[in-house]
């Protein structure tokens, strides 16, 4: 599918990942990209959804908004996770199929695998267990979406393709202390720390497991490459296939934010999914598709962004 000629509306796309896959879009040359807000269009009313595909009659539909957080917000919110996300997803997939939506891009989350899935993770392997506790509601909520596009491209033949990426980090992430994931929250109690010039910082868990991340514009690359060519709804993982140890991680962190202290795990607070990397098989064989962004690399960027927004903060 040539997209340049296409309408595609993205949910989320106000959002991290959707502010980097709009502009993705636009570079590329797509002059025809909306991406709603919800003041506008609120996806957990039925009614807002027909209206706005009626208002924007889009050829393709690009599905990021979610209800999402780290360890902590899932634990505080795991009812409100599920009803959401399933909520949104199931009823903006029948609206656009009988809106005749050309094309539907369902972006799920790894969270969806099993708790101990074998590493790498298998696109195969996605129903041979629960997954991880503290993130289950989330996980099985995207993961009834796979099933629901599945569904309906047997009965329907509505085209709506799963991608399922990895833990995504880069500049514009959620830096919040109460909802932020791993990278951006160790990179602010990092910042915080030096400043404050404390000599311990405390990382929740053990620090053994293990989590692969793909950076922000590689991940929106990865799924406009799936609005292209994908032509199935059998789930692809987009990954950069390398993973590391949170403690490993932290220390990383720790090092290039400039704090000198000690970093102390508590091994009282929750380690989440022990062991997070996938197999890229499939996005390399039918997407084309290579994370192009180290993480080591992808960590300056993201912490030089991040300093940045502190020091306009505070001008």
């Amino acid at each position: 599918m040539d997209l340049r000629n296409k309408t595609i509306l993205v949910t989320g796309g106000n959002g991290f990942l959707g502010r980097h896959l709009v502009a993705h879009l636009q570079r590329q040359g797509c002059v025809h990209v909306v991406a709603p807000r919800r003041g506008q269009f609120d996806l957990l009313r039925e009614a807002d959804i027909v209206r706005m595909l009626s208002v924007h009659r889009p050829d393709v539909v690009i599905h990021l908004a979610a209800v999402v957080g780290g360890i902590g917000a899932n634990r505080v919110k795991p009812g409100s996770f599920l009803y959401q996300n399933l909520l949104m997803g199931a009823h903006l997939i029948e609206s656009c199929r009988r809106a005749g939506v050309a094309k539907f891009v369902q972006v799920g989350t790894i969270c969806s695998y099993p708790k101990f899935t074998p590493v790498p993770f298998k696109e195969t392997s996605l129903w041979d267990g629960y997954p991880e506790e503290t993130n289950a509601p989330y996980g099985l909520a995207k993961k009834l979406l796979i099933v629901q596009l599945q569904a309906y491209r047997q009965q329907y033949g509505f085209n709506g393709v799963n991608v399922l990426p990895v833990n995504l980090y880069g500049p514009g992430d959620n830096f919040d202390p109460q909802s932020s994931h791993v990278i951006p929250a160790l990179i602010r109690k990092c910042v915080e720390a030096r400043q404050r010039n404390d000599r311990v910082l405390t990382v929740w868990g053990t620090g053994t497991p293990t989590r692969e991340f793909l950076y922000v514009e590689d991940a929106a690359r990865g799924v406009a490459l799936a609005a292209e060519k994908l032509e199935t709804s059998e789930p692809v993982n987009l990954g950069s296939g390398h993973e590391i140890c949170i403690r490993d991680l932290a220390l990383l962190i720790a090092r290039k934010t400039g704090f000198d202290g000690e970093v102390r795990f508590d091994p009282l607070q929750p380690d989440g999914q022990p062991r997070r990397c996938l197999d890229i098989g499939r996005s390399r064989e039918w997407l084309g598709f290579e994370a192009t962004i180290s993480l080591d690399e992808g960590l300056d960027r993201t912490i030089a962004s991040y300093d940045q927004c502190q020091y306009r903060a505070a001008a």
